[in-house]
């Protein structure tokens, strides 16, 4: 008996569709799905910053730099390491610029976007590390959203299976993409068996990433970067099981797929940052307009209905200092700015934290005790100095 021979239990569809014209605009399953995925990270990830004490819409100016550097990156990777299709015998070079016909590698999405992210924090004065752990939990539920763009596409399927969960694969039309090639009797034509879902593992494996994040996090207090780090282990050790599953065509090295020593090297690398650093999660008190307005202790979705009122934006501030959780709970309760001390410096990076860049603010207060108006000034013209972006 052979595999082919064993009927399988029930089997999961896939879509014979992955695309559908609005007039002339073609709406495409795989961009929605990338699209969705990105809203959640963002909101996931504003709503992480703003437990951090990052002034609210922070996010959007984020992904301005990230999401497009992210694109980017991805399809740069994929083109990279997948050469063949557009500069081989045959291939059409304009086609690398396709970005809507699928082609997409995480890992070039990841490192794109910690450049556009680190871009943007130096501009809003957060420290990169924050950035990376607030996105920590939100870029995986974004990838398993993203993956059910590949269930649309009839793509990144493994071998032959005779599982209950197997998955059926239509043939779709290469003069018709987003469509399956249909029989004489206009039905869509099925490729033989069954195969297995590892779209559908690779989306369960990153929501059980999100939890792993979220709840270690919570008890931990994971920081300076080490909740990102955690998500990086915890993504290329499913990717690593997962990418041998699969039959899609990829170049290997040694008879391994390349992206499986990809996921292997990556997840060392985050192991040992993530053993390697230590220290305590970072909070950011705002420099500038924002200074004196704490962020409220209640739930994040409680709608203030007075800014309603208010024609004008509140003013974002002009960068952050970083404290620790105890300075940071003191200044919700009290709006008052703890004092600087000369024990804030980063020891991990050797440079200043925000703390340490507000320090002059002490030694200038104890100068001018006696002078109020030139304590005041000094004051003004220490939480006007330059963003705190030395994690970045």
């Amino acid at each position: 008996m052979t595999l082919a021979s064993l009927p399988p239990q029930a089997a999961l569809p896939s879509p014979s569709t992955a695309v559908w014209q609005l007039g002339p605009v073609p709406i495409r399953a795989y961009a929605l799905c990338i699209i969705a995925g990105i809203v959640l990270a963002c909101w996931v990830t504003e709503r992480r910053l703003r437990q951090r004490g990052v002034a609210p819409g922070a996010v959007l100016d984020i992904a301005v730099w990230a999401v497009p550097a992210g694109i980017i990156g991805a399809r740069i990777y994929h083109v990279v390491t997948s050469p063949e299709k557009y500069f081989g015998a045959g291939g059409d070079p304009m086609k690398a610029f396709a970005i809507w016909e699928g082609g997409l590698g995480i890992w070039g999405a990841v490192a794109g976007g910690a450049v556009g992210a680190w871009i943007a924090a130096r501009q809003l004065g957060i420290p990169l590390s924050v950035v990376a752990d607030a996105l920590a939990p939100g870029l995986p539920l974004a990838q398993a959203v993203g993956r059910l763009g590949n269930w649309f596409n009839n793509e990144l399927f493994g071998g032959r299976t005779t599982l209950p969960w197997g998955l059926e694969i239509h043939r779709m039309d290469p003069d018709n993409p987003g469509h399956a090639l249909r029989d004489d009797a206009g039905q869509p034509i099925l490729e033989p068996g069954l195969y297995q879902p590892t779209f559908l593992y690779e989306l369960l494996w990153n929501l059980g990433v999100v939890a792993l994040v979220l709840l270690l996090d919570r008890r931990l207090k994971l920081g300076r970067g080490r909740a990102f780090a955690l998500y990086v282990m915890g993504y290329t050790a499913g990717r690593f099981w997962i990418e041998l599953m699969r039959t899609d065509e990829a170049n290997q090295i040694l008879g391994v797929r390349l992206n499986v020593w990809t996921a292997a090297l990556v997840f060392l690398g985050a192991l040992i940052y993530f053993v390697r650093v230590r220290g305590p999660r970072d909070y950011l008190i705002p420099i500038g307009p924002a200074a004196t307005t704490p962020p409220p202790t209640s739930d994040l979705s409680q709608v203030d209905l007075s800014a309603r009122e208010t024609p004008t934006r509140a003013a974002a501030p002009e960068g952050y200092r970083v404290v620790s959780e105890e300075q940071y709970a003191a200044w919700q309760d009290t709006g008052v700015v703890p004092p600087a001390t000369d024990d804030d410096s980063r020891p991990d990076d050797g440079e200043p934290s925000g703390d340490a860049a507000a320090a002059d603010l002490t030694s200038s207060d104890d100068e001018s005790a006696d002078d109020p108006s030139t304590a005041r000034t000094d004051r003004a013209d220490a939480t006007g100095a330059r963003p705190a972006d030395r994690d970045s």
